[in-house]
């Protein structure tokens, strides 16, 4: 790491105007990069982080206001002054960035090998083939499976890591001086987040590039950033180094922000509860190749038989990494996927109903999932979506009635009821979620499917969610199903876990067996992998 800094930035100030007035994102934030080095960006959803690095590369929406007195040095050339044409040459090029949502930032008809190959050809004068061999060689370098097959594949080919995996490929093609990772890890494992952190090191050192990375999640900012800024409400509350930073913080928010790693456990339900759900050798299969004779038609099994229990107010935590089946085995269980097997709800059996006692059940099975982004209606206020499932099931409610219920859900999640009117893209990612949370709890159901709902979420605001979740279900007796990749808060939030790989179940218990005294050596290597579970695997070590 060098002394020598590479970026600047001054007094940037950023407000947007939106319905409600004019919104203060980010207020008089400085700091400087140095070439080479790691500065890592941590506060919470709505703390202005992505808003800077946006500033950075001159990517604000139309209704943002940049203050007068803000400066952005690069190279020691003024970034805010440059026109677009001037900015295309440096965005990509010499600044790389990674987004959080791979998924949104592909294009999904086109090939990914040409997408990244793109990148290059936009900046460098090299032909088609020359491009080519430059992007094998990327994906050669970010460890992507076959990277011949990878280059002529789309998108949706893809798992979440995967596509990560083509995003950093796509970022680093033309060596670029600085790399923003926003979010990077997000959506990922912990397998693969360990892995894809790994690789991010590896390709710095190689390059020696100056990092950007902006995230919530303080476990990996330990592993991964030289220095560290913490930023509150669009301030910076704190920086320094990172080992000093986690040593000894000076402000309340970071020691906040340090401590809220999920820990505890759930309190064990009675055991005279009654049954919830019952699954008996559940199978999904879907067609991969068909034929005009149907025995000779070919299937990928996703979930390979699988039988479970969940009583009334028990959580049961599913985790594994993508594409182990765990998702596809929640929405089979509620009757979104056709499923072979057995399932029975509170007794009944599924396949029995009628369809007006399945429409009844639909009221008391309700579903969290998880991309914010995906499940809400961008053209409905809050209030619409919230109360949506109030006009289905409980039509004789009047429209008050309806937006006072609304009202009340969004204070139990702990979001502000005057913000009815608003739309979902007025909110942060971590806010969506707790609104796509609401619009779950408002009918009461007995039994919530929550797939991945915290995977998006800062630490704060995650233990806040687990603790809502927590006093949800001990004041209406939900059962939870809860599928995760985050171990921390399976953890604390599940009375039993079942651990999936390739669509099978490599072992299940309660959270404290597993946790504890995992058997499977694929349960060994996923808590291995966890930054979050350190303590307690140092306690294993020691022990």
């Amino acid at each position: 790491m060098s002394s020598k800094t590479i970026l600047s930035v001054n007094n940037l100030s950023v407000s947007f105007t939106t319905n409600d007035g004019i919104v203060d994102a980010v207020k008089n934030v400085s700091f400087d990069l140095k070439a080479g080095e790691t500065l890592s960006i941590v506060g919470e959803s709505g703390s202005g982080k992505s808003v800077s690095t946006n500033a950075l590369m001159k990517l604000l929406p139309d209704n943002a206001i940049l203050h007068t007195d803000s400066s952005i040095m690069f190279e020691g050339s003024s970034i805010l002054d440059k026109t677009e044409r001037e900015m295309q040459s440096v965005r990509g090029d010499r600044i790389g960035m990674i987004f959080q949502e791979p998924m949104t930032s592909l294009n999904p008809y086109m090939r990914v090998g040409i997408q990244v190959a793109e990148a290059i050809m936009c900046h460098r004068p090299v032909d088609r083939r020359k491009a080519k061999a430059r992007v094998l060689e990327l994906f050669e370098l970010v460890h992507m499976p076959e990277p011949e097959k990878a280059y002529s594949k789309y998108p949706h080919e893809f798992s979440g890591g995967q596509l990560q995996r083509i995003m950093i490929a796509m970022a680093l093609i033309n060596e670029p001086d600085i790399l923003i990772a926003d979010e990077p890890t997000t959506a990922l494992d912990v397998t693969v987040q360990a892995e894809v952190l790994h690789l991010i090191k590896e390709i710095q050192a190689q390059m020696g590039m100056a990092i950007l990375f902006i995230t919530h999640d303080l476990g990996v900012v330990k592993h991964f950033a030289d220095r560290v800024i913490v930023m509150c409400k669009g301030e910076v509350v704190e920086e320094g180094e990172t080992q000093t930073l986690f040593e000894d913080p000076k402000h309340e928010y970071t020691r906040m922000l340090i401590n809220s790693i999920p820990k505890g456990s759930k309190d064990p339900i009675s055991e005279s509860a009654t049954q919830l759900l019952k699954a008996d050798d559940i199978r999904v299969k879907f067609l991969i190749k068909s034929h005009f004779i149907a025995s000779k038609n070919e299937y990928f099994e996703a979930v390979k038989g699988i039988s479970l229990e969940l009583k009334q107010g028990e959580t049961l935590g599913i985790v594994g990494e993508s594409g182990s089946g765990k998702s596809t085995l929640g929405r089979a269980l509620i009757g979104l996927l056709p499923s072979t097997g057995k399932i029975e709800y509170k007794g009944q059996d599924m396949a029995l109903l009628t369809n007006k006692e399945r429409f009844e059940l639909k009221k008391d099975v309700q579903m969290v999932f998880q991309a914010p982004y995906g499940s809400l209606s961008p053209r409905m206020t809050i209030g619409e979506i919230i109360t949506e499932g109030l006009t289905v099931h409980q039509p004789m409610l009047s429209k008050k009635e309806r937006m006072q219920k609304a009202r009340d859900v969004l204070r139990e999640v702990r979001l502000d009821p005057a913000s009815i009117n608003r739309y979902p893209h007025e909110f942060s990612g971590g806010q969506r979620q707790r609104i796509a949370i609401a619009r779950a709890l408002i009918l009461e159901p007995s039994f919530i499917l929550l797939d991945e709902p915290t995977s998006a979420l800062d630490r704060s605001v995650q233990l806040t969610v687990i603790a809502l979740l927590k006093d949800l279900q001990k004041k209406h007796n939900i059962g939870y199903l809860f599928i995760s990749h985050d171990l921390s808060v399976v953890k604390a939030l599940s009375d039993r876990v079942l651990v999936m790989q390739k669509g099978e179940v490599m072992e299940q218990g309660t959270a404290e067996n597993i946790f504890q005294n995992p058997k499977n050596d694929y349960t060994k290597k996923l808590i291995d992998a966890s930054f979050d579970l350190e303590n307690s695997e140092n306690q294993h070590n020691a022990a």
